[in-house]
C-alpha cells in the first residue's frame, strides 16, 4: 500500500504562485506514474499533469507554461509549482499514484487552492 499526503495549498491572489507537495510512504518503489488532479466546486475531477518514474512529464493545455510538475525520488515527494495563478485554478488538488503491473492506484486526501481575483 501507499500513503499520499498533500500540503502547500492556500489562498493566493491572481498572478501569484504556490508550490504543492505530496509526500509518499509505504510501497513507494512500486510507484510508476504520479500526477496531480484537481476538482472545482460542482465540477468533475480533472487531470492537471503527470510525471513518470524517469521524469517524462505531461500537462493539460490549460496549465502549460504556468505549472511545473517534478518528482524527487530520493525524498519520495511529488511537487507542483504553480505560477501565474488564475481564479479558475481554484479547487481541491489531489495527488495520485499509479502502481506497476496493474497493482492499482492511490489518492491523497487533497489540499485546497483558492485564487482570488
Amino acid at each position: 500500500q501507499v500513503q499520499l499526503v498533500e500540503s502547500g495549498g492556500g489562498l493566493v491572489q491572481a498572478g501569484g504562485s504556490l508550490r504543492l507537495s505530496c509526500a509518499a510512504s509505504g510501497s513507494i518503489y512500486s510507484i510508476n506514474v504520479m500526477g496531480w488532479y484537481r476538482q472545482a466546486p460542482g465540477k468533475q475531477r480533472e487531470l492537471v499533469a503527470t510525471i513518470g518514474r524517469r521524469g517524462l512529464t505531461n500537462y493539460r493545455d490549460f496549465v502549460k507554461g504556468r505549472f511545473t510538475i517534478s518528482r524527487d525520488n530520493a525524498k519520495n515527494t511529488l511537487y507542483l509549482q504553480m505560477n501565474s495563478l488564475k481564479p479558475e485554478d481554484t479547487g481541491v488538488y489531489y495527488c495520485h499514484a499509479v502502481m506497476d503491473w496493474g497493482k492499482g492506484d492511490y489518492w491523497g486526501q487533497g489540499t485546497q487552492v483558492t485564487v482570488s481575483s
